[in-house]
């Protein structure tokens, strides 16, 4: 896969669009600058963003400003970006009839628990979202490092295919 058009287009896909598409787009879009440009989107968007996912992007300096919810029909529209990957970070969206995505990017799933559903005290909600965010930015630094130019499509596929199987160390395996 040359890339010779400038950053290389990136989608995440989640149900409701408001904490692990949101903070992988914010993850890649500083950890990959220059090599790849984010966004996110969900088949049935909430139409906001998390507040623990805002707090938790603020607080690791992330522009949160231009953070929206959004439906991914957007990104299958006419006028879209061009998208070379598109990633699933939910298994419900992993599992619905996405739209036929133009240019044919590659796909995988980077299934993650939804921290919008943890329960419990206020730092247990918050843990979810900072374990996510964790998983997240673990995931994603292994991606902007591949080297997408000199991989071959069906080799660069199992690559994604083997960062969405991932299980990352948490600190109880650790302890």
């Amino acid at each position: 896969m040359t890339q010779t058009r400038g950053p290389l287009s990136v989608l995440f896909l989640c149900t409701g669009n408001s904490a692990r598409s949101i903070m992988a787009e914010c993850i890649l879009n500083r950890a990959g600058r220059g090599k790849f440009r984010a966004y996110s989107a969900g088949s049935q968007p909430l139409g906001y963003v998390h507040p623990l996912a805002l707090n938790l992007l603020r607080r690791m300096n992330y522009d949160a400003s231009q953070l929206r919810s959004k439906p991914w029909d957007e990104f299958a529209a006419p006028g879209a970006p061009k998208l070379d990957f598109v990633f699933t970070v939910c298994d419900n969206a992993a599992q619905e009839a996405c739209p036929a995505w133009p240019g044919q990017p590659m796909t995988a799933h980077w299934g993650l628990p939804d921290p919008a559903k943890a329960e419990g005290s206020e730092a247990e909600r918050a843990f979810a979202f900072d374990d996510c965010y964790r998983m997240l930015n673990q995931r994603i630094s292994i991606f902007v490092n591949l080297p997408i130019e000199s991989l071959s499509r069906l080799s660069l596929q199992r690559h994604l295919d083997d960062i969405g199987r991932m299980r990352a160390e948490t600190s109880k395996e650790s302890a």
